[in-house]
C-alpha cells in the first residue's frame, strides 16, 4: 500500500507530470498529507487532467505537497496503476463502474469486481460524456448519426459503452454506423478532425474539442431532449448512473445550454484500503480550497460540495471521506441507506466472484462468459440491478 513516501516512477512507463516543491511558496501548515500523492487520470489535454492539474498547483502552493497526475489513455490503463499500487487514487470515469462490476475489460481472471470507494465526484456545469459532430456531417439529430462514421476506442469500454447508450437514444446499435477504432481518447477527435470519423463521444467541455471546433470541419453537439421519455429510458436502463442534465459550458454551446445526459467526471476514487487519514485530509483540502481551483481548469467548479450526490452514487464512499462529511453535516440518512446498499451490491459480487473461480474454466473467452452468468445470477437472487443487457 502507497504510504507517506514518495512512489517510484522506473516501473511507470507513462509521461508524469511533477510539481515540485518551492519552500518558499509553501503558504499553510501541512494537513497531514504525505510529501508525494499520485492520481491517475485521461489523457493529457483532457478536463479531467487539467483538474488534477489545478488541484496539484493548490495543494504544492498551500501545503508543499506534490501531485503527479500519471496519464492513461484508457480504462485499464488508469486502473492498472490504482491496483498495482503505483499511485493513490484514479480520476476517472464510468471505468471504476465497470472495474466495481467485474464486467468488460475487468472480467478477466487477473481483474474481477474490484472493491472500489469513492472520495469526490464532479458534476459540473458542464457534462460527462456527449456525442459531438463534425458540422460538414449535416448531423442535426441523433438519427441522423445512421449510416455515419462513429469512433470507437480501443481498450475503453467505458468511452464504447456510454456511446452505445447514447446511440440507443435513437434506437440505433452499432450495426446501423460505420465504427472507426481509434487508439485513445485524444486520437478519437483527431479522428473527426482529419476527415476519418463524424461522430465523437466526450465531455461538453473537453479541450480537445477546441481544435476540432477551430479545424475547418467545425463542432456542433448533438441534443437529446428530455421530453422523449422512451429515449431517455431506454439510455437509463443501460446507464443507470446517467442522469438527464442541461448544460452550459463548452465550445458552441449556446447561454441556454442544451439537453445531454452526465454522470459524474471525473469520480475519485481509490481501493477500500486507502489510508484513512490520507483520504480524510485530501477531501477536507479538496473542500476547503475549492474557492482556489474551481475557476483554474474547465468544469472545476463541479467538485463543489453541494454538487455531490451522495444519494444517488453507484459506487460507495470511502469511511474516511463519510467521515469528513459527518463532520460537515452534509451526509444524510438517506446517503447512508444508499451507502449500505452499494456495500451490499459489492459483497454479492466478491462473493460470487470467489466461488466461480474455484470451479472457472482455463480457456480465456470461456472463463469470462462463465463469470458472467455467474455474475447475472447471483444479483438476480438478491433482486439487484445486473446490468445485463449492456455487457
Amino acid at each position: 500500500m502507497l504510504r507517506s513516501r514518495a512512489i517510484g516512477t522506473k516501473s511507470i512507463a507513462v509521461c508524469v507530470l511533477v510539481f515540485g516543491v518551492c519552500a518558499g511558496l509553501i503558504g499553510a501548515e501541512n494537513p497531514g498529507l504525505p510529501r508525494t500523492i499520485a492520481w491517475s487520470a485521461y489523457p493529457t489535454g483532457t478536463g479531467g487532467y487539467s483538474q488534477a492539474v489545478a488541484i496539484g498547483s493548490i495543494l504544492r502552493r498551500e501545503y508543499g505537497v506534490n501531485l503527479r497526475v500519471i496519464p492513461g489513455r484508457n480504462d485499464v490503463s488508469r486502473l492498472a496503476t490504482l491496483l498495482a499500487e503505483r499511485v493513490h487514487f484514479s480520476a476517472g470515469g464510468s471505468e471504476a463502474v465497470y472495474a466495481q462490476e467485474g464486467v468488460l475489460n475487468f472480467a478477466s481472471r487477473i481483474w474481477g469486481p474490484q472493491p472500489l470507494r469513492a472520495l469526490m465526484s464532479n458534476f459540473s456545469e458542464s457534462c460527462s460524456f456527449t456525442l459531438a459532430a463534425a458540422t460538414d456531417a449535416n448531423i442535426d439529430s441523433i438519427a441522423d448519426i445512421r449510416g455515419k462514421r462513429v469512433t470507437w476506442v480501443q481498450g475503453s469500454p467505458s468511452l464504447n459503452n456510454a456511446l452505445t447508450a447514447l446511440l440507443a437514444y435513437g434506437k440505433l446499435t452499432w450495426d446501423d454506423v460505420e465504427r472507426v477504432e481509434v487508439g485513445g481518447y485524444n486520437a478519437s477527435i483527431e479522428a473527426v478532425i482529419n476527415n476519418r470519423a463524424d461522430v465523437v463521444g466526450g465531455a461538453c467541455n473537453s479541450p480537445p474539442f477546441l481544435r476540432l471546433e477551430a479545424s475547418p470541419r467545425g463542432l456542433q453537439f448533438i441534443s437529446f431532449p428530455h421530453d422523449d421519455l422512451e429515449a431517455v429510458q431506454r439510455t437509463r436502463s443501460l446507464l443507470p448512473w446517467y442522469v438527464t442534465h442541461i448544460a452550459t459550458e463548452g465550445p458552441t454551446i449556446p447561454a441556454e445550454g442544451i439537453q445531454v445526459f452526465t454522470s459524474a467526471y471525473p469520480l475519485l476514487v481509490g481501493l477500500d484500503t486507502a489510508d484513512d487519514t490520507l483520504v480524510y485530509n485530501l477531501v477536507k483540502v479538496m473542500h476547503e480550497q475549492f474557492d482556489d481551483y474551481k475557476d483554474a481548469a474547465p468544469g472545476a467548479g463541479g467538485w463543489l460540495m453541494e454538487r455531490q450526490k451522495f444519494e444517488s452514487a453507484f459506487i460507495p464512499y470511502h469511511s474516511a471521506a463519510i467521515r469528513y462529511f459527518k463532520e460537515i453535516g452534509v451526509w444524510t440518512d438517506a446517503a447512508q441507506t444508499t451507502q449500505d446498499a452499494n456495500l451490499h451490491r459489492q459483497k454479492v459480487l466478491h462473493d460470487a466472484w470467489q466461488s466461480y473461480k474455484a470451479v472457472a474454466p482455463n480457456t480465456p473467452g470461456e472463463y469470462e462468459q462463465g463469470w458472467f452468468a455467474e455474475r447475472e445470477k447471483a444479483l438476480a437472487e438478491q433482486g439487484l440491478l445486473t446490468l445485463a443487457d449492456n455487457i
